[in-house]
């Protein structure tokens, strides 16, 4: 077998059954040989970054490796921005390049780029494939190395002769790589402090995030709170790990997260720190964070432990196994699963539910504008929470976190540690391959949507129904609130639109709308509505929602909302700004 004929045997042998690749001189041969697979479908992306988020929504919905692959130079450094969002983020992802023959490596050659060595700092592991003998052992490594312990980017370069290059192959069943042990188990003397830290707690919180859905958590999580009676804050990425609609969840806490959840955080007497990375958008300034509790933190990455927050109580341990003995111990200690039982800490939840009746979540509703906030939450009750929402990285992002609420794991998906605009609509084709029957929403700005609006042909080329929802402010409506806030609204190239004429989209000037999305669609035999007025929205979103193509809405919304509460980068949760009346109440309250 030639080398890519080994390839596409070894991906088969993994379970693929998708890959979204970019065909280029180093990767034709692979890609000659996947035309031969019976087993996996090609999906070819418009852009190499369009094909990496699109794997990485593919990874995100299924908790599997997402699958990309480019060609040399140009094809692999265009992956490089989503390998990084895939690092940041712990994504499963196996990415795939073609490189240049191993003769002309390092002279320059026609698109070389050291790919090995540019990705080195944003890869879990990468390869650089030096015999054809050697492809079955690495790519059985790749994936287990991107799915096992905390996931994440994997990168395998293969140069062009590899691939042509014939052999008998040898593939192993099974993989042991020395000094690599990604399963890592909580001892019970560590576990049973936590429950007697529990036990002395008058003011716990449970602070959890994406670790909880990459360690298939969620359900253990549930039954730990519903024993213990603790109340939960996620982090962004942890969004939909525990029910948003459950009366102890706070949902999710940080710069833009509720202001209850950032005052029960930092307020606790015990901090259960679960699967989360203390990122600098949840502590604020470090220093102050949580800094009069008692911090317990469980995670499975021994270099995330003391990195950030020095903390009391350090657990290695794989969260699934950490959650489930200690749900094991609780029923030892005769502590039954009681979903609403608001007697074990009666101060503390009184204290919170406080917080809740006077901070909500926000927005000043009006009777013909369509405000940003209105229209996500719209989006909510006519999907009654049953859909997998993807966003861009803006408002509308935070928004999406705000006013949807979340009760199962992986159905946000959304770029958080590195915050890649364009990384929405890609996103929701790949969740879309891997849930063809589920109803796929990108929630997305005007400007963070343009960015890889060239994946409308993979979605109508391919029949893949994934509906995108535009917010659509004309401004870079995030360092728009910036300016606002902080420079004196002194405006740095923020306005997206069309200069000669910056109140389009009003509805005072509903004209001149820049770009032109509806035409744009068109182009893409994509169908495309643009909504303007507030009436007419709740029968728009219905026709998204019913269409069984790809289906684009363009929402007018107005550019001056701002995203509150707001925790001012390297301020501390007492510096919140937070204003408006109150109009919607998140959750369920205790």
């Amino acid at each position: 077998m030639s080398g890519a004929d080994i390839l596409v045997a070894c991906l088969e042998r993994e379970g693929v059954d998708s890959i979204f690749a970019y065909p280029g001189g180093a990767s034709m041969h692979m890609h000659q040989a996947l035309t031969r697979s019976k087993k996996i479908r090609t999906y070819l992306p418009r852009h190499e970054q369009g094909g990496v988020f699109a794997a990485e929504g593919y990874a995100r919905a299924t908790g599997k490796a997402g699958v990309v692959m480019a060609t040399s130079g140009p094809g692999a450094t265009n992956l490089v921005t989503g390998i990084a969002d895939a690092y940041l983020d712990s994504t499963p992802l196996v990415a795939i390049t073609g490189q240049v023959p191993q003769a002309m490596i390092g002279k320059g050659a026609f698109q070389e780029t050291d790919v090995f060595s540019v990705t080195a700092q944003v890869v879990k592991h990468n390869y650089l494939v030096m015999d054809v003998n050697d492809i079955p052992r690495i790519v059985k490594e790749a994936f287990y190395i991107a799915q096992s312990g905390r996931p994440g980017p994997v990168l395998i370069d293969i140069p062009k002769n590899i691939q042509l290059a014939t052999t008998q192959p040898i593939f192993p069943n099974e993989i042991t790589l020395r000094g690599y042990d990604p399963v890592k188990h909580a001892d019970d003397v560590a576990l049973n402090e936590v429950i007697g830290m529990i036990r002395e707690a008058r003011c716990p919180m449970i602070y959890c995030g994406g670790g909880i859905i990459s360690g298939e958590a969620s359900g253990e999580l549930l039954e730990f709170v519903e024993r213990t009676g603790i109340p939960v804050a996620t982090t962004l990425m942890g969004i939909g790990c525990f029910p948003e609609t459950h009366p102890l969840s706070l949902k999710w806490l940080g710069m833009h997260g509720t202001v209850y959840a950032n005052n029960a955080v930092n307020e606790a007497d015990l901090l259960l720190a679960i699967g989360v990375r203390f990122d600098d958008r949840v502590t604020g300034k470090i220093s102050e964070f949580a800094k009069h509790g008692t911090i317990v933190h469980i995670d499975i990455d021994n270099s995330e432990i003391n990195k950030n927050k020095v903390v009391r109580l350090p657990i290695l341990s794989d969260v699934k196994y950490a959650l489930r003995r200690l749900n094991e111990l609780l029923e030892q200690a005769g502590k039954p699963r009681v979903k609403s039982d608001f007697r074990t800490y009666p101060d503390w939840y009184a204290k919170i539910w406080d917080w809740k009746e006077k901070y909500p979540f926000t927005f000043n509703d009006t009777e013909e504008v369509i405000q940003p906030q209105h229209a996500i939450r719209l989006l909510y009750e006519m999907t009654q929470g049953d859909a997998i929402i993807t966003t861009g990285v803006g408002q509308h992002q935070m928004w999406a976190g705000q006013f949807y609420d979340f009760d199962k794991p992986r159905t946000f998906i959304t770029s958080a540690g590195l915050g890649s605009m364009g990384f929405g609509y890609p996103a929701a084709l790949g969740a879309k391959v891997a849930f063809p029957d589920k109803q796929v929403i990108d929630i997305d700005g005007d400007g963070s949507f343009l960015m890889n609006v060239q994946e409308l042909a993979l979605a109508h080329v391919e029949g893949i129904a994934a509906k995108c929802m535009i917010l659509n402010n004309q401004w870079l409506g995030m360092v728009v609130q910036w300016e606002d806030r902080f420079y004196k609204s002194n405006r740095g190239h923020t306005f997206l639109g069309n200069p000669k004429n910056p109140y389009a989209g009003s509805l005072e000037d509903p004209t001149g709308i820049y770009p032109d999305y509806v035409k744009m669609c068109e182009g893409f035999a994509v169908k495309c509505e643009r909504v303007m007025h507030k009436k007419d929205l709740p029968a728009a979103i219905q026709r998204m929602l019913d269409s069984k193509d790809a289906y684009v809405l363009d929402v007018m919304v107005p550019y001056t909302e701002h995203v509150l509460p707001m925790i001012p980068s390297g301020g501390t949760y007492k510096d919140v700004i937070y204003e408006g009346r109150q109009t919607l109440k998140a959750g369920t309250g205790l």
